[in-house]
């Protein structure tokens, strides 16, 4: 669980001190405190969750400090406390939006710590429906969701679809940037814990001296620089789903330790005893065979079969066939809205030098290639000299592997059935063969 940020604004040490002791007594509390106005001005940036604000501060009156918090983040809950009770200023300060106003007496402990938890169940309940908003927002077919009408992509919305109706694990598989997270997500928000966090973790991007207290959480003093207790990425998905992205880069180490958070729903943090229990769902992705890293010996066998759930495997971009170009009009549309443009038009040699590309960047490739366009266009229409590929060659990509001439011919036309949806006369006329040709070769089995 995600520790409850609280700063103390009090110019008095001892009284300060007294007031942080108390609140730290609760272990979801972590509390910052300071001395002046301008040092919690300073400090903002933290985004704390409450703050607690002396009304006489030797740089600040409550009232100026407040106003500067409020326009820092209008939404911040701040409790005022006073020596004195000065009612009409108690009164003007309500009025502005402080969540208490609390008076220095022998009840202001207990006082404070009533109003604490009222600020976290209020700000339960916001965040609650913030999420029923998102939900409200969020497109409720995966064809929606997901750009695409392609027979390969409707198979994806079929799995999609079982996916969301239980809780089992998802792996998706496919080649960079072919929307692995996009359609985690999509499952996520379609799933009974939509209301709940999703979580991501790219595992390759995090240092491998970090990744067990990044997944796991730590306490303080578990290391240096750990001066506070910080959940882990699977408590944050409590409740919701983790999304465990490029999983094959996993260490061999933190495997087994893995293997027994999924095993067992409950984890240790770093440098701590207590036990914490967990509820997630898990999506999975790689860009690897994962079958072939168990084989080498990168990944264990045993936490392959925990992971590996429901399989989704999502088709390169070029055997999406003419979802290129749905996908290029909506990148297109994007681009324009966010930049505040003229909607943009892609002319038809432009649509045709996209249809002939192989796309090794896949969709990530097309949204840089398409806002490049938009921008180097003129008079609001794409045209062909407007698409710049910079990614590596195709000729590359097709030479990657040996293989015998006949095995080249049955690559590329089983690309071309992919492209053009098994149209085999339009396939014929773009390869300048007979389509008998490649009917024979369809019926023989060549092309499976």
């Amino acid at each position: 669980m995600k520790l409850f940020k609280i700063f103390i604004v009090e110019d008095d040490p001892w009284y300060g001190e007294i007031l942080a002791y108390h609140l730290s007594l609760n272990p979801d509390y972590e509390i910052t405190r300071f001395t002046s106005g301008k040092e919690l001005l300073e400090n903002l940036y933290q985004n704390p969750d409450l703050i607690t604000i002396d009304l006489a501060l030797p740089d600040f009156n409550g009232e100026d400090l407040y106003e500067k918090i409020k326009a820092y983040n209008e939404q911040l809950p701040v409790i005022v406390i006073s020596g004195q009770e000065e009612i009409a200023v108690a009164v003007q300060l309500l009025k502005m939006g402080v969540v208490d106003y609390l008076t220095k007496d022998e009840s202001t402990k207990d006082q404070l710590w009533k109003a604490i938890i009222k600020v976290r169940e209020t700000s339960k309940l916001k965040k609650e429906v913030e999420h029923l908003k998102q939900e409200l927002e969020q497109k409720f077919s995966f064809d929606l969701a997901i750009k695409g009408q392609s027979p390969a992509l409707q198979k994806i919305f079929g799995l999609m679809d079982k996916a969301t109706q239980t809780n089992i694990n998802i792996s998706i598989t496919g080649e960079t940037g072919t929307g692995k997270e996009v359609v985690a997500k999509a499952i996520h928000y379609h799933s009974n814990r939509k209301k709940n966090p999703f979580v991501a973790v790219n595992m390759g991007a995090i240092p491998k001296d970090l990744i067990e207290s990044e997944l796991f959480g730590h306490e303080k003093g578990a290391f240096t620089g750990a001066v506070a207790r910080r959940a882990g990425k699977f408590e944050e998905a409590n409740s919701g789903t983790i999304f465990l992205d490029e999983i094959a880069e996993l260490d061999l180490s933190l495997q087994s330790k893995i293997l027994r958070v999924l095993q067992e729903r409950e984890l240790v943090r770093v440098g701590g005893t207590e036990t914490v229990k967990l509820d997630f769902r898990l999506i999975i992705a790689t860009h690897k065979n994962l079958a072939e890293e168990v084989k080498k010996g990168n990944f264990r066998e045993d936490l392959y079969y925990r992971i590996i759930g429901l399989l989704i495997e999502l088709p390169p971009l070029r055997e999406r066939g003419k979802d290129v170009l749905i996908l290029a009009k909506h990148f297109a549309d994007e681009f324009t809205l966010e930049n505040k443009m003229k909607n943009i038009v892609i002319a038809q040699d432009a649509k045709d030098k996209l249809m002939k590309y192989s796309f090794p960047g896949n969709i990530r490739e097309l949204k840089a290639i398409i806002e490049l366009a938009v921008v180097m266009c003129n008079d609001n229409e794409i045209k062909a000299d407007d698409i710049n590929y910079t990614s590596i060659k195709e000729e590359d990509n097709f030479m990657a592997e040996e293989r015998t001439l006949r095995q080249y011919t049955n690559k590329i036309i089983k690309y071309y059935l992919k492209k053009y949806e098994d149209d085999v006369i339009t396939i014929a006329q773009k390869l300048d063969i007979g389509k008998s040709t490649i009917y024979k070769m369809i019926q023989k089995g060549e092309l499976n």
